[in-house]
């Protein structure tokens, strides 16, 4: 089995996005194919995710697509219980429904309904310890909902030869900029 990368990031409302067709959507996909192509040249083959909007759902489209170069590549959807998204509206379930086609291997970490935070807070840990890294779309001076599992990561790293790597607004900054 080779290497698995956790993968995270903002949610799409907390960038501002609401529309798949917004053009950050492409500078994001851009970056991450970059990203995501340095990983699976060091021997990653699985990428491991939540499933929430945005970030996650965009990485798992282009790892999905990088699968055409890199056939070993697999996509993990684990979600943090059971009905996940459920309740989200019909196209951003279609979204959810297009990933857990071409994911590799689907699963619950918890197999209840959502009852408490404590589910999500097992899940992040579950998450961090069974993946050998952490790439997070995230910017410690924007805060956002990826600062509980940064967090989560930050605390294990600590403690565990494991390494982990955030993709600032910075980094976006450079991939929307137009090569010379």
């Amino acid at each position: 089995m080779g290497k698995r990368l956790l993968f995270s990031g903002y949610r799409s409302y907390e960038l501002g996005i609401f529309k798949e067709s917004d053009p950050k959507v492409a500078v994001i996909k851009k970056l991450l194919k970059s990203v995501f192509t340095g990983y699976l040249e060091e021997g990653y083959t699985w990428l491991l995710i939540t499933g929430n909007l945005g970030s996650e759902l965009w990485g798992a489209q282009v790892w999905t697509a990088l699968k055409a170069e890199y056939p070993e590549a697999r996509l993990a959807l684990m979600f943090p219980y059971e009905g996940f998204g459920e309740k989200w509206n019909e196209n951003n379930q279609e979204i959810l429904q297009r990933i857990v086609f071409s994911a590799d291997f689907t699963e619950p970490t918890s197999h209840k309904p959502y009852e408490t935070p404590q589910q999500l807070k097992d899940h992040d840990r579950f998450m961090v310890e069974h993946s050998d890294s952490a790439l997070l779309l995230y910017d410690r001076e924007f805060e956002g909902k990826p600062e509980f599992l940064y967090q989560r990561i930050e605390n294990y790293a600590a403690d565990h030869p494991y390494e982990y790597r955030l993709l600032s607004m910075e980094d976006l900054q450079e991939a929307a900029t137009p090569q010379n």
